[in-house]
């Protein structure tokens, strides 16, 4: 997920507050992987993916207009433009990628911690756009890429992870990154929300014509409720509920504390992959892991003390 720039002045929030959305963020979005790997297991990926940001999209949107009226949701065409270029970075071949992958066999905890290295992948593209991060920012990109190749190593050669399911995971990393990057340099509505309604509903409008012109059906009747209930959770919590805690922490405290989600989700991820669907966890992707979590922790704070 992205970073938000929000003004430097912040007020004070009553900790049982902040406590509450860190644990809705921690929670939620680390569980979102276990979620995807059930709602696939019968619905499409890419369709069932659109459709859920479609969903969401529109309870966002909706509850904004109810609230300030349907100005609010008003935007210009070239912040429109802006949105419909981060919704397929982020969303389509984001999200879309992930779900694609563990529609094909990707352990939800392993996907995962390979994710968690979107915020390495981001230092890259600053690298190559000009930039000069701090040493230690370095160290930590090169701890992090490390790590993957642990993780990579000990599950892509002859594991459980099918090999091509981890080359499109990279890809969903790297463009998920770019994303990230790419996002505060274009223009889009100055309202996080309305940006968030417009991505979502772009990004899920694409997956799902996507989806349905590679073949994929939509059949609503013939999923239980076990997928079902997995899709709910990806609409109401993961696209809506933590986004939004998401959004209020940045405005509320500092942005070093709300982004520790990068190496708090994986542990969520793995640790319910193991408990839920039985998913192995090896030694080697153990430490792989840390690594990479660690690395993310380590370029975290070096960024916010530049």
């Amino acid at each position: 997920m992205t970073v938000t720039t929000v003004a430097p002045t912040k007020a004070r929030s009553p900790l049982l507050l902040v406590g509450a959305a860190l644990a809705i963020v921690y929670v939620v979005w680390g569980s979102t992987y276990l979620a995807i790997r059930i709602m696939v297991e019968e619905m499409p990926p890419l369709v069932s993916a659109g459709v859920r940001f479609l969903t969401a999209g529109l309870l966002v949107g909706g509850a904004l207009a109810v609230r300030d009226g349907l100005g609010r949701l008003a935007v210009t065409r070239q912040q429109l433009l802006g949105c419909a270029q981060i919704g397929l970075l982020l969303l389509v071949m984001g999200q879309g990628l992930v779900t694609l992958a563990e529609n094909g066999g990707a352990p939800s905890g392993i996907t995962a911690l390979l994710i968690a290295a979107v915020p390495l992948w981001v230092i890259c593209h600053r690298v190559l756009s000009g930039d000069r991060p701090a040493g230690r920012t370095v160290a930590g990109v090169a701890m992090g890429f490390g790590g993957m190749v642990v993780v990579v190593t000990a599950n892509g050669l002859g594991g459980a992870f099918p090999v091509w399911t981890m080359a499109v995971i990279l890809v969903a990393g790297l463009s998920w990154a770019f994303g990230s990057w790419y996002q505060p340099r274009i223009a889009l509505p100055r309202d996080p929300f309305v940006v968030a309604v417009y991505e979502m509903l772009i990004g899920g409008g694409a997956l799902t014509i996507i989806g349905l012109a590679g073949g994929e059906r939509f059949d609503p009747a013939a999923y239980s409720a076990r997928s079902w209930a997995a899709w709910g959770y990806l609409v109401l919590f993961g696209s809506v509920l933590a986004f939004s805690a998401y959004i209020w922490l940045l405005q509320s405290t500092a942005t070093s504390l709300a982004a520790t989600y990068a190496y708090v989700n994986p542990l969520v991820a793995v640790c319910l992959g193991w408990l839920i669907l039985a998913e192995p966890v090896t030694v080697p992707t153990l430490v792989g892991g840390v690594i990479v979590v660690l690395a993310v922790a380590v370029v975290v704070r070096s960024e916010f003390h530049r």
